[in-house]
């Protein structure tokens, strides 16, 4: 392959994620559709019969797993590993609430709503800008995983669970991933936008800094 050293630079980083992605979307899209967890089908069912303290499913546990150590990594990795770019900052302040978000459902014990946002996310998320084709995002991202996830926590939990706890600290963290997923679609109409303009003569990451920018 004859790749620019700035493109094989990005090899590692983007090959770790692709792999990540696959394996982590065909184990959530395993148990949302072929299982008998009704999560995506209806969504109002994670909080059927929720109450604190309830055992968590062992695959819903690796689920969890999974995801905490992907993001524990990825914390780092973005910190001191992959290319630098605009977005990173927002990149990490979405690891640390992706993580917050998962460990603190599973310490309370909100699996239901834990594990469905978690196998959502990995389902109606699939991997990041680089990664994933802008339609399919809009798709995903903006659609369904409000439509799914957000109508779950934020309005049926309160039909089913009048005084769920921790309400306004789950669903925060919730709205602040999809304000992220707003913010990095963005990014995706800016680069559709450069290429029907001819400002961009290559594809290029426009999260990326220009060259001349790096060198000040």
């Amino acid at each position: 392959c004859n790749l620019q050293p700035k493109d094989a630079a990005k090899m590692p980083e983007s090959a770790w994620k692709l792999l990540f992605y696959s394996l982590s979307w065909s184990y959530g899209a395993y148990l949302l559709f072929c299982t008998d967890y009704p999560f995506f089908h209806d969504p109002p069912s994670v909080f059927y019969d929720w109450k604190q303290g309830m055992e968590v499913p062992t695959d819903i546990a690796i689920a969890y797993l999974l995801q905490c150590s992907f993001y524990g990594h990825s914390l780092y990795a973005t910190a001191y590993m992959d290319t630098w770019r605009k977005d990173s900052v927002v990149m990490l302040l979405h690891h640390v609430v992706t993580l917050t978000l998962i460990a603190s459902s599973y310490a309370f014990r909100g699996w239901d709503a834990g594990g469905a946002g978690g196998c959502a996310g990995s389902v109606l998320c699939p991997g990041d800008a680089e990664l994933s084709p802008w339609p399919g995002r809009f798709w995903f991202r903006l659609y369904w995983f409000p439509l799914k996830v957000l109508y779950a926590t934020c309005h049926s939990s309160l039909q089913s669970v009048p005084n769920i706890p921790f309400y306004f600290f789950f669903n925060a963290l919730l709205l602040v991933l999809t304000l992220m997923n707003i913010y990095w679609f963005l990014y995706i109409v800016l680069f559709v936008a450069k290429v029907l303009l001819g400002q961009m003569q290559e594809v290029n990451d426009v999260r990326e800094y220009d060259v001349e920018e790096s060198r000040r």
